[in-house]
């Protein structure tokens, strides 16, 4: 399964999301955000990513997929949630096979978006009975990735870690999405994992990706249990500041994981996305994670 999707020991890739930056020209005119779809795939290339992203540039994790999907008006839930009547993110994903041989799709978990809406209709009882409907909603975008030729599909569902969320009902969310695809599946969850870690290890998915950077507690937990096989997405670089890591700094980071998972187990990428980081800092800490995993790579 490591090698269906990558066949590099210790490749890079990136949670999602990068700084929008735009620029002028005929074609801002009619989309404006495409220059910042561009910027962002140029610069992880030039990184030296190995599965890049589309740069996610087009709204905040919520409402880039709640304001296409009918039953949702805003940040309200007014109806029974449907599939959007054309896909959401795959002209972006397109953009970027263009332009690379890897790219991860990225959707926004059914359980996280149930949680960062607002229930104003009696059709749904609570968040769970929300969660479900959201991800049959789902299926569709995720199919259509996985036509326009993702290598993996991740997943991000953040709103795990917090406690809040039943995870019974996520794991079935998830369940319903896996299932209907043939790409490898990541499931991204932040924050500390310490009251949720058993039960998130037994969701079906094949790569689990945390950050470890910023919360290094992680890692000790997943040094006491066994992944049966999955793979980790290893967050070696903090997304919460603007702060540039050195090489030997995320080297070091890097080395350590190689010690717990062995490298053949791990994808080295930063703790969450970038979106809220400059430019110039987004790209060094891409640029120097990369530089890391190289050097550690070719120590092995």
């Amino acid at each position: 399964m490591k090698d269906y999707f990558i066949n590099k020991v210790l490749a890079t890739t990136v949670v999602g999301s990068y700084p929008v930056v735009t620029r002028g020209g005929l074609r801002s005119i009619f989309d404006p955000l495409h220059s910042a779809v561009e910027i962002a795939v140029a610069d992880q290339i030039n990184a030296g990513i190995d599965i890049i992203s589309d740069g996610q540039v087009r709204g905040d994790m919520i409402g880039a997929f709640s304001g296409k999907l009918p039953g949702i008006r805003g940040q309200e839930v007014i109806g029974k949630v449907q599939p959007a009547s054309a896909p959401i993110t795959v002209r972006d994903t397109k953009y970027a096979l263009l332009k690379a041989p890897k790219v991860k799709g990225i959707i926004t978990g059914p359980t996280t978006l149930a949680h960062g809406l607002h229930i104003s209709t009696p059709m749904y009882r609570n968040k769970e009975e929300l969660a479900v409907d959201l991800a049959a909603a789902l299926v569709p975008e995720a199919q259509a990735l996985e036509t326009a030729g993702i290598t993996l599909l991740q997943i991000d569902e953040p709103i795990l870690s917090t406690g809040i969320a039943d995870l019974s009902t996520a794991k079935q969310a998830i369940d319903m999405l896996t299932k209907s695809l043939r790409v490898p599946v990541c499931m991204h969850v932040c924050g500390n994992l310490g009251n949720v870690i058993d039960e998130i290890l037994k969701f079906n998915v094949h790569v689990f990706d945390f950050e470890f950077s910023n919360n290094p507690a992680n890692l000790d937990l997943l040094s006491r249990r066994d992944l049966l096989g999955r793979m980790i997405g290893y967050g070696c670089v903090d997304s919460s500041t603007d702060t540039v890591e050195s090489v030997a700094g995320i080297r070091q980071r890097i080395q350590r994981g190689v010690e717990i998972f062995g490298p053949r187990t791990m994808l080295i990428d930063p703790d969450c996305g970038m979106r809220m980081r400059t430019r110039g800092a987004a790209f060094a800490k891409l640029k120097n994670m990369c530089e890391a995993a190289k050097e550690v790579r070719l120590a092995l």
